[in-house]
């Protein structure tokens, strides 16, 4: 363990002396030192692409008693106790333009976190069991799409391929969120990416609204025949102030779960507000409310299959310097039928779970931002530190489960 720290800190040690890095993305005629095109010229191809890469690894120490295999339960981007090789990304975007009216964007990752980040398709096959998916390659494709801008009014843009997710305020990309950890509503409640079609048009300069059609959850090999429907509506009311609705459903079984023929669908609603018009501040709130018609974990067990989930993060950052920035999440998440908690607690098992995460976050040097974390998770039952007991068998032990985590990350652009 000890040589794997001194070579994370050496690497970084490089990184960090390299010339001209960033802290954020750059377009491609910034990083290849072409010119700008003057104010009055419109963009050049160049500079409408976007490039976004960084690497990341962390340790958390679980300040209990961890689960078997040494793991921290229902934590599953920081899943391993330890040290962990988290991601290594390189994203090239382009959105389209009047100028130039066809976009497209490529990511690629590789690290821990792609395993997560699987859809059903693309490497990952149907056979290959949730919600950990350790069996896939430890890399991934998170996006590839292409878009284009209609000439239609203010401009319809339709988009096809695989995207992440509008749905939720986190993301797969760590050093985008605010804290280290994702939150329960990311890893238990929502999806990663989609694969499909939609199309966005701005109704006005403070709205856009979308609609279209996916392969569903984290699905890239249509698993049933089915399509989900997707519509979204992002908002700017006032200067500083976004919020965002987006909602889906349609079926998520395999046809071999939908029995007589039943089309069983899964649906959500999500609704993320963030404002920051107090100096310093930035200030957020998501919320989740998600359901499955005769969920395939419920048939059997009892009469009326379906099932529910919902929950609640808010988020409070404050940047102290350019350099130092605190953040505090507190969040609330309801599984009362005990389905998407399901690697710890049987189904049926009325879940609640809370968690609060304090995050110290201070840009080191460049593009190097290094994070200090503690988090305390809660439930109203042992959902946490499974272990084998004698004459039971497996079994969570613990309502409680506390971590300290360091990460570093490196952002080239």
């Amino acid at each position: 363990m000890t040589r794997r720290l001194t070579l994370v800190v050496c690497a970084v040690a490089v990184f960090a002396v390299l010339p001209d890095t960033a802290l954020a993305q750059k377009s491609a005629a910034e990083v290849f030192g072409r010119p700008a095109a003057p104010e009055s010229q419109p963009k050049t191809y160049l500079e409408e692409i976007m490039l976004y890469s960084y690497i990341e690894n962390s340790y958390v120490g679980n300040l209990g008693k961890t689960g078997r295999g040494d793991v921290n339960e229902l934590r599953f981007y920081d899943h391993d106790n330890g040290y962990t090789f988290n991601a290594a990304e390189l994203s090239v975007k382009k959105d389209p333009s009047e100028r130039y009216r066809l976009g497209w964007g490529v990511v690629v990752t590789a690290g821990i976190d792609s395993q997560k980040n699987h859809s059903l398709g693309i490497f990952r096959d149907i056979d290959d069991s949730a919600p950990l998916y350790r069996n896939t390659a430890k890399f991934d494709l998170p996006e590839a799409y292409v878009a284009y801008l209609v000439p239609v009014g203010e401009g319809l843009t339709l988009r096809a391929g695989k995207w992440a997710t509008p749905v939720g305020y986190e993301g797969y990309e760590s050093p985008k969120n605010l804290n280290f950890s994702r939150s329960f509503l990311y890893t238990l409640a929502t999806p990663y990416t989609h694969t499909g079609v939609i199309a966005t048009y701005p109704f006005a300069k403070w709205v856009i609204v979308g609609a279209g059609v996916t392969m569903g959850w984290d699905n890239s090999d249509n698993n049933n025949g089915h399509v989900r429907p997707i519509v979204t509506a992002d908002f700017t009311p006032i200067d500083k102030l976004t919020a965002g609705v987006h909602a889906m459903w349609g079926p998520e079984q395999n046809r071999n779960q939908m029995q007589d023929g039943d089309v069983n669908n899964r649906w959500i609603v999500d609704t993320s507000i963030q404002y920051t018009g107090f100096d310093r501040w930035t200030l957020a709130v998501n919320f989740d409310f998600a359901g499955e018609q005769n969920d395939p974990a419920l048939v059997g067990t009892r009469r009326n299959a379906n099932s529910y989930w919902a929950g609640v993060a808010g988020y409070a950052a404050y940047d102290w310097t350019k350099a130092l920035r605190t953040i505090v999440r507190a969040e609330y998440f309801a599984d009362p039928d005990g389905v998407r908690a399901s690697e710890s607690v049987p189904a049926g098992a009325n879940t609640r779970l809370w968690e609060v995460t304090a995050t110290i976050e201070y840009k080191i040097w460049r593009g190097l931002v290094g994070r200090l974390e503690y988090r305390h998770d809660q439930a109203n039952r042992d959902a946490f530190s499974i272990r084998n007991i004698q004459g039971a068998g497996l079994a969570p032990t613990s309502d409680a489960q506390n971590t300290i985590t360091v990460a570093l990350y490196y952002s080239f652009f």
